[in-house]
């Protein structure tokens, strides 16, 4: 399983919000380069970076960061946060990004997001779900739609998509632990989906539960942060 250490933006800052929160910021370094090396030299891969300015915007913001942390590790990142139009996308290839990450433009316009797949390549993107109830939700969380996750992952999967990570919008930032049966769901339905969990997760056990129900990766944020979980943990998954 592989291990996909978290960095969020706003300011240039690497933060965490809870439950997707602006007014519940904490800054917890003012140089995400810093942070990105940490997680390089524990011999961890990938990196999954997110434009939080971006998000609420509506436009990739802090493209700059990414550049910098793209030429400064070797890390494999994915980038997300305010990709919307066609031009964000080119930003986000351009400044280094191996994937870019999609979220709301899939629930909101599918039409664009499939175009996109076709033109750079479905491999380039990570599709983001989240999730209350089994449900999909958009717009910073606030709003929940009436489609199943399970649905709309089949409808992307059919155009070529392989990586979906899921997040359950009432576990993240909460550190209460990972929506285990969610995952077990749909692990089961997509047994050739790189599936990885995103959210909730709190202990080094959460970890080896997620590889128990068959998770490809998992995104861990917090958890890093509030020092529950240690790079040195992490990295006999590094190998």
């Amino acid at each position: 399983m592989e291990i996909i250490p978290a960095i969020d933006i706003i300011d240039g800052k690497c933060v965490r919000l809870t439950q997707g929160d602006y007014a519940q910021k904490k800054i917890y370094n003012e140089n995400p380069l810093e942070v990105a090396m940490e997680f390089e030299d524990a011999g961890l891969k990938r990196l999954h970076l997110v434009d939080l300015d971006g998000a609420k915007a509506g436009a990739v913001k802090n493209w700059k960061v990414l550049e910098r942390l793209a030429g400064k590790t070797g890390l494999v990142i994915d980038f997300g946060g305010g990709i919307k139009t066609e031009g964000d996308v080119n930003i986000v290839f351009s400044s280094g990004a191996a994937l870019a990450t999609i979220g709301s433009i899939a629930v909101k316009n599918g039409p664009l997001f499939v175009s996109w797949l076709e033109e750079y390549g479905a491999e380039k993107f990570l599709l983001g779900a989240d999730v209350r109830d089994e449900k999909i939700a958009v717009g910073g969380w606030l709003e929940t739609t009436d489609r199943w996750v399970y649905d709309f992952i089949q409808e992307f999967l059919e155009k070529g998509v392989s990586q979906v990570f899921c997040t359950d919008v009432s576990k993240d930032g909460l550190l209460q632990g990972p929506s285990l049966e969610l995952y077990k769901n749909i692990v089961g339905k997509f047994p050739s989906l790189h599936f990885i969990a995103s959210g909730g997760v709190s202990s080094f056990d959460d970890v080896l539960q997620l590889e128990e129900v068959g998770c490809s990766g998992v995104i861990i944020g917090k958890a890093i942060y509030e020092g529950r979980i240690s790079l040195n943990q992490l990295k006999s998954y590094a190998d």
